[in-house]
């Protein structure tokens, strides 16, 4: 977040403050899962869901958009849970007769979405691991060892904007700016 604020200060600025620990309590109730200690330190630090006012109920998730990147953006909790209540399946495996390489598993709390919750990014609850997810397509699991890697490839990312050397994106007038 310090090189979010370093590179786009005018984006940084809008983001809302931390989660409690009671609304984390509170939802972890409501999903019937504890959160991992490193996510439940991030959203601590920065519950990124939008103001009320600004939720559009005609989208299956809601956060603010352009960061990490120009499809997809953080969860904060209420739009974790709230994807999370859509993926979650009665027998913890969808599909059932796949528990190997199964589309998803309760033990997974999506992290990172793109507006549709078709695609995003999850963590595993079970080991820490990050894995991906796209409608229609296998599930990767273990894209990264655990969210301090991935934050990890989010600041080189924000690095490379800084020092103008990505290609589809540039910080203009304190904000990402994707091409």
């Amino acid at each position: 977040m310090e090189l979010l604020r370093e590179q786009a200060p005018a984006d940084h600025a809008e983001l809302p403050g931390p989660a409690t620990e009671q609304m984390l309590t509170a939802a972890e109730g409501r999903m019937g899962i504890s959160l991992p200690p490193d996510l439940r330190a991030w959203l601590l630090q920065n519950n990124l869901d939008l103001p009320e006012e600004e939720v559009d109920d005609d989208v299956a998730c809601c956060g603010f958009a352009g960061f990490p990147d120009e499809t997809s953006f953080f969860l904060g909790i209420w739009a974790m849970e709230k994807l999370y209540a859509n993926h979650r399946v009665s027998g913890g495996v969808n599909p059932p007769d796949q528990p190997d390489n199964p589309f998803w598993r309760n033990e997974w709390i999506p992290f990172l979405s793109d507006q549709d919750g078709w695609t995003g990014k999850f963590i595993d609850v079970r080991d820490g691991r990050i894995g991906r997810w796209f409608v229609g397509e296998i599930t990767t699991t273990g894209e990264y060892a655990s969210l301090a890697d991935y934050f990890d490839s989010v600041a080189e990312t924000l690095t490379r904007i800084g020092e103008g050397n990505h290609p589809v994106c540039s910080a203009v007038d304190g904000r990402l700016v994707w091409l």
